[in-house]
């Protein structure tokens, strides 16, 4: 077992905490309160290449393994969650559906301007009906020649409101639902009839904007069925391939958030006097960053080896929701301990500490809830 981490991938950490320091932690604010990232911001990360950490150089990306995407993404994390949401869409599941099924018109068309960060993707799953029940898909795409026309609404679609292009999941035989009758298609933003809907108001993650995406009539060639005609019908398959890598970069966001909290605490529980002593002498203190920084280091060998297996071409089904639901659980706990070991200031706006606790709720939600997680784990471990 070799637990180094590799010479280029150490460099590119060194560059994201750089990055993050110099040019994200001191704007985190300002974006929070104004709900919004500056563009300038946004160039930089075109420029660092972090739109295509996951694409692979063909196309004009850095082509990251799951296990080095992780690691960028739990230095991002260690400011406002926002940033990494910005890139993270096109780096996932807006752009890994062509990766993995495209054909290969639609990968060189597609990746080459995700990667750069000229278009911005998104993915178009969840709807009022279908959240966690991904199968019971109400958008509809009825065949049409050489069009399927679609008709429906989409919620909760990070990066929604700014996507250039959308995987969108639709229905192309309900009776089957995903026993091959959902499909998976690429839209781009001026398709006629295809539009972005309310932003929706989040408790947290402010920066980073979610909407409704509607499909009115919208008519989509055969041609932007992801891996054409003959993968018709595929598109449930093609929504859960994307997944693993998702919800192991999401350990990753939630390891890197509950890193720096501890941190905060840590530097907090120094300064802090009360009864005539830094409150970090005191054992029920002591107690909490031990547990807490217990957690954190068991969330790092599990997500770490769980990327690097996948990494290795193995499946980890498994793995990655263990990861994915330890991680997200773990950074909650943290959470919470440090609004108490900051007491009252760990309410106010004016620490971070309040931000990272309502952004951190969100992350048991998102890329498949922990009870989903949970169910995963039981049916590999009992299926034969």
């Amino acid at each position: 077992m070799d637990f180094e981490i590799p010479e280029n991938l150490k460099m590119m950490q060194e560059t994201i905490r750089r990055f993050v320091k110099q040019d994200l932690e001191p704007i985190s604010r300002k974006v929070e309160e104004e709900d919004n990232i500056p563009e300038e911001i946004v160039q930089k990360m075109r420029e660092l290449g972090l739109f295509g950490l996951s694409i692979p150089d063909e196309y004009g990306g850095l082509g990251l393994g799951t296990f080095g995407e992780c690691l960028v993404y739990e230095e991002l994390t260690k400011t406002n969650a926002c940033f990494r949401s910005r890139i993270g869409t096109s780096n996932g599941i807006g752009s890994m559906g062509i990766l993995f099924d495209g054909t290969k018109e639609q990968k060189q068309k597609y990746l080459p301007r995700i990667a750069s960060g000229q278009w911005t993707a998104c993915f178009a799953l969840s709807e009022p009906e279908a959240g966690s029940d991904a199968a019971n898909i109400q958008t509809t795409a009825e065949r049409d020649g050489d069009y399927f026309v679609l008709n429906g609404l989409k919620h909760f679609i990070t990066n929604g409101d700014i996507a250039d292009v959308a995987t969108v999941i639709a229905a192309t035989d309900k009776a089957k639902k995903a026993r091959g009758g959902i499909t998976a298609f690429v839209v781009e933003k001026n398709t006629p009839g295809f539009y972005a809907g309310t932003i929706e108001r989040k408790m947290g993650l402010r920066g980073s904007h979610t909407s409704e995406l509607i499909f009115d009539q919208c008519r989509v060639p055969v041609e932007n069925v992801i891996g054409g005609e003959p993968k018709i019908g595929n598109g449930f398959k093609t929504a859960m391939g994307v997944l693993d890598k998702g919800r192991l970069t999401m350990g990753a966001c939630a390891l890197g958030a509950a890193q720096k909290l501890l941190e905060l605490c840590i530097g907090y529980s120094k300064e802090r006097v009360q009864f005539g002593k830094p409150i970090a002498r005191f054992q029920s203190i002591q107690n909490m960053l031990a547990d807490m920084a217990t957690d954190i280091y068991g969330a790092r060998q599990m997500l770490y080896h769980a990327a690097w297996t996948r990494d290795q071409g193995k499946k980890v089904i498994k793995e990655a929701s263990m990861a994915k639901l330890f991680c997200t659980e773990m950074a909650c706990r943290v959470a919470d301990n440090a609004v108490q070991i900051f007491g009252g200031m760990g309410y106010m706006k004016d620490f971070p500490v309040e931000r990272f606790y309502r952004d951190l709720r969100l992350y048991r939600i998102y890329e498949g809830t922990s009870e989903i997680q949970r169910m995963v784990i039981a049916r590999e471990l009992t299926k034969d």
